[in-house]
């Protein structure tokens, strides 16, 4: 038994200890706990990356090719056709005169006259044409190179009929509307762009089928001469075009027409208004192109002028 009257300090309580300990300890115990529950909170936010989520993760997106263009088409020309019609039927950018400066090689130097049977490249250049064509011209050329009259009516025969670019050695009027003693007329007055049978080095035909009369738009156009009229409408490259069969034998036409006065069958007299000057289907402005023809179609004409002058005509 302990001796009375000193003080001992009492034993503490296990359970009071644990209590105390965890009082004075558990914040340092409970620190490093919450740290290791938010690390495990954090695992469980951010998903885990594999390393070839990764690698795809910072490649660059995949890159759509290039449209490959679409590839030339080549279209063989028709009977009624014209530069105009198969630009706009086949939507191609640019229009006639873009299909023309394409083609200019087949076509040759004028882009009123394309005739049926003719291949132009639709969207590029024919270059195997072009070859075949410039190997042609050059040849042409050479052997003209001499011509000074050749040169002069290829650059007037190349303007289509501009007032400013006629030919200075052409009449610079004709006797449109006097009817001479035949009954024969010359087709309308002025001087003449283009004359006959010009040459060029990149034509189709070699030649100028007929003469280019200047003429603006709405100018009166006459028959030559009486007859019947043979046809009269659309010419394809020629525009709306009137042709005449007259009693010896030939065919007028008169093509680019802005309008049309007659029609087919009926019988006209020389002088008589048939239509008004315009630049119809394939043209580089307005102008009367003319021919004389022993047939009604393209490739039977003769010299138009020299016809006239037989019926009387003075040009």
């Amino acid at each position: 038994m302990p001796a009375k009257g000193k003080h001992r300090r009492p034993k503490a309580n296990p359970i009071t200890r644990g209590f105390v300990a965890a009082g004075t300890g558990g914040a340092v115990v409970a620190l490093p706990l919450i740290g290791a529950t938010g690390a495990h909170a954090a695992e469980k936010a951010a998903p885990t990356v594999t390393p070839q989520q990764a690698v795809a993760a910072v490649a660059p997106a995949a890159v759509t090719p290039a449209k490959t263009p679409a590839a030339p088409k080549t279209y063989t020309v028709v009977r009624g056709d014209y530069l105009s019609k198969i630009a706009t039927e086949h939507h191609l950018a640019g229009g006639w005169q873009k299909l023309y400066r394409d083609n200019r090689q087949v076509v040759g130097g004028n882009p009123s006259l394309i005739l049926p049977g003719m291949k132009l490249t639709l969207g590029a250049k024919n270059p195997a044409k072009a070859a075949h064509h410039k190997k042609a011209a050059a040849e042409r050329t050479q052997k003209g190179s001499g011509d000074a009259s050749t040169r002069a009516s290829r650059g007037s025969e190349r303007s289509s009929a501009p007032a400013s670019t006629a030919s200075s050695s052409a009449p610079s009027s004709s006797s449109a509307g006097t009817t001479s003693a035949s009954g024969w007329v010359a087709p309308l007055g002025g001087g003449i762009s283009t004359p006959y049978r010009a040459s060029g080095a990149m034509w189709s035909s070699g030649y100028h089928t007929g003469v280019d009369f200047i003429a603006s738009t709405g100018t009166t156009v006459h028959a030559v001469g009486p007859g019947t009229v043979y046809s009269a409408g659309d010419g394809g490259a020629y525009g709306n075009q009137v042709v005449i069969q007259h009693a010896d034998g030939t065919f007028s036409q008169y093509a680019h027409l802005s309008s049309i006065s007659v029609s087919a069958g009926q019988t006209v007299t020389g002088g008589q208004e048939i239509g008004l000057s315009g630049a119809t289907g394939n043209v580089t402005g307005p102008h009367l192109h003319f021919e004389i023809r022993t047939g009604p179609d393209y490739g039977s004409d003769i010299d138009p002028l020299a016809a006239l002058r037989q019926h009387g005509v003075s040009i």
